[in-house]
């Protein structure tokens, strides 16, 4: 197959969109990871369960775009569907700064108002992901893998420059801060919409080789559209409160649409099963990356460092090595076994970032997690592009879509709800702790009832302290032996609080390292079947390039 009609300076600049609007998606990714628990979950009186479900919904909805955008870019263009994103990043910025502000209805205050916001960034970033993956995968046919993982550097490095600007402007506390601090998603924003009037994009390599569309929905098959609706139509059914029997009927309404349409191909069997492994590998990247912070700041905190340094630092190790690694690697190991390696180290990794507390361990066991996480999301995507060509734009996305979905649904609520019911059993070695500080009230989630720590009792003990220790400090004020016996016993509550908590939520870290063990033994199990056949080889499609469209 012949290269697309794309000029070097053309395809240079093709790139370079693609990447900053990648970098676009992790902005919002950093920045809520930076907001939700410092200054939004007490600002709106948040539980750990809904602080996940806020982060979910800024993951999920990113499998709608990309999926219904796979199925029609080849005809919508690439560059509409990218101002589509534009849009989306832009009111996503807009509700964010403006949450909570007086003009916003009682009723849509808080986390609806999160929730929304997220939402719409959500399909923003699914957008960009419609396009950037086939756009790149037909660029550089030759050479997938290795160019795939080097655009997604562009994800963490997105997430190392929106940690560094929003801790430049402030680490909560102050409502201008933070809202400076969502202010930074429109940088990448602005600057990917003006590269974006001048770029020219490719023919995609499917429809170049003249490969029916019927072919690419057949590859997916039923049972990959099956997975993926259940997931995204089940959520809606949540959040929305429909009945269960009018979920599952849309989902098997679908369902039986795309197999009749597919003439009951259920799909490739080997594709079906990185779609599934899509939900541990999204767990043990996105969804670890989503709470690390909150678990680790305990342990930084003893060195007046924020809990986001390790994601700064996790996302750096990424962003080399996938720039500068991946060629090295990808000329010695299969991707496979590149995806097998990543899997170990990882599980080991944030295994032991769970109880480290040296500073200088939690470097090490970090740089151990960096290093497994940085290539499990564009190896995979290269093994796609590499194993189903013909598949074009729909089994690459669809990939990146059931990764979303199942962090998004799964894994950060997963490590939200297994965090408060830990916080709520290890509470119970204290019944004076617990009377005061667990929420009488049971709350549903998917996962099923559960109770948190009532997060209005915490503000209201933390502004008694900083009310307290300021009275004291100030000499004209009154401050006797009734203030200083009160504010002794609130220390004390708060030690004890914070070192029962603490422990709770080393224990859910270490939950994480479950499917990165997981994953493992399954890329081993996908080594030895490709070795049975003769070893991993990429598919090579047949066919004229496409010319280039405006």
């Amino acid at each position: 197959m012949t290269a697309p009609a794309l000029s070097d300076d053309k395809r240079r600049l093709l790139f370079i969109t693609c990447f900053i609007a990648l970098i676009a998606t992790s902005f919002g990714f950093m920045v809520r990871i930076a907001l939700l628990n410092d200054v939004w979950k007490p600002m709106f009186a948040l539980d750990d369960t809904q602080v996940g479900q806020i982060f979910g919904v800024g993951l999920w909805p990113f499998a709608i775009s990309i999926v219904l955008f796979s199925l029609f870019i080849d005809r919508i263009g690439y560059k509409i569907s990218l101002w589509f994103a534009v849009l989306c990043h832009v009111i996503q910025a807009f509700m964010l700064i403006t949450a909570g502000m007086a003009w916003i209805p009682e009723t849509m205050q808080g986390y609806w108002w999160l929730w929304i916001g997220s939402f719409v960034g959500a399909l923003g970033n699914g957008t960009v992901e419609a396009v950037i993956n086939p756009v790149i995968a037909t660029v550089y046919r030759e050479q997938k893998t290795k160019w795939l993982t080097i655009l997604h550097a562009g994800w963490p490095g997105g997430l190392v420059l929106a940690g560094l600007l929003a801790l430049s402007v402030g680490e909560g506390g102050a409502d201008l801060h933070w809202r400076f601090q969502v202010g930074v998603l429109l940088f990448p924003v602005v600057i990917y919409a003006f590269l974006l009037m001048r770029t020219h994009f490719p023919i995609n390599e499917r429809v170049a080789a003249g490969i029916p569309y019927l072919t690419m929905l057949k590859q997916a098959g039923f049972v990959g559209a099956f997975i993926i609706l259940v997931m995204v139509v089940l959520e809606i059914g949540r959040v929305f409160e429909y009945q269960p029997w009018l979920s599952w009927s849309v989902i098997g309404g679908l369902t039986l649409l795309y197999a009749l349409v597919v003439r009951g191909n259920p799909g490739r069997a080997l594709f079906i099963v990185l779609l599934l492994l899509m939900i541990p590998l999204a767990t043990t990247e996105l969804g670890t990356d989503a709470w690390i912070k909150d678990l680790i700041g305990p342990a930084l905190a003893n060195y007046d460092l924020s809990g986001t340094w390790v994601l700064i630092y996790t996302a750096f190790v990424m962003t080399v090595l996938r720039v500068f690694l991946i060629g090295p690697l990808s000329r010695v190991f299969s991707p496979l076994a590149i995806l097998a390696i990543c899997s170990a180290f990882a599980a080991v990794g944030i295994f032991m970032l769970a109880g480290a507390e040296a500073a200088a361990m939690i470097l090490v066991f970090a740089t151990i997690y960096g290093i497994g996480q940085s290539f499990f999301w564009p190896v995979t995507l290269g093994v796609v592009s590499e194993q189903f060509p013909e598949g074009g734009a729909l089994t690459l996305n669809s990939i990146a879509a059931v990764g979303m979905l199942g962090v998004g649904i799964i894994g950060a609520p997963l490590l939200g709800n297994l965090q408060d019911n830990q916080v709520h059993n290890r509470l119970q070695d204290d019944q004076a702790i617990y009377a005061k500080y667990v929420d009488p009230e049971e709350k549903q989630s998917i996962f099923g009832a559960y109770r948190s720590v009532d997060q209005g009792v915490i503000t209201q003990r933390d502004q008694r302290i900083e009310a307290l220790e300021g009275t004291r400090s100030d000499q004209s004020a009154t401050f006797g032996e009734v203030e200083a016996r009160e504010l002794e016993i609130l220390l004390g509550e708060r030690d004890v609080f914070d070192g029962l908590t603490k422990d709770a939520k080393a224990s859910a870290l270490r939950f994480a390292a479950g499917p990165a063990v997981f994953m493992f033994l399954s890329y081993v199990v996908l080594i030895l079947w490709f070795k049975s056949r003769g070893g991993y080889r990429p598919v090579e499609l047949s066919g004229a390039g496409g010319d280039h469209t405006a």
